[in-house]
């Protein structure tokens, strides 16, 4: 079983439910059936302040991961943890699934490249 834990504290709406739906649709496609994930929805001033105290780049984004686990063999009845996906829907805007996709994407081990956007593609128009 995926559990999934989700936070909004950026100051906007955001598709709390939406994303934990995609979430749960893109990890069962990826082979991923139990783990836990986080799901953030943070203002522009926090993902500003992630992006520069984890890769020391002064900007926004739209979104950022922080894996833990990914796809490492864990030793029997240990849960998987996946890590967090940190989206700002304020820069992400209408369009937020693809870079939500993304970060998930990222949790599991993926590097930018041909292959990661096609799976974005394919995942984000579910």
């Amino acid at each position: 079983m995926i559990t999934i834990e989700t936070t909004n504290r950026s100051g906007a709406e955001a598709d709390e439910a939406g994303a934990a739906e995609l979430a749960r649709k893109v990890l069962a496609a990826e082979g991923i059936s139990d783990g836990e994930l986080g799901i953030a929805f943070v203002s522009p001033r926090e993902i500003r302040r992630l992006k520069r105290e984890h890769l020391t780049i002064d900007e926004e984004t739209d979104v950022l991961s922080f894996p833990l686990d990914g796809l490492d063999e864990l030793p029997s009845g240990v849960p998987r943890a996946l890590g967090d996906v940190v989206l700002c829907p304020q820069v992400a805007g209408d369009g937020w699934r693809v870079p939500f996709v993304h970060g998930l994407l990222h949790l599991l081990g993926y590097d930018h490249g041909a292959e990661m956007e096609r799976r974005e593609r394919e995942h984000a128009v579910r």
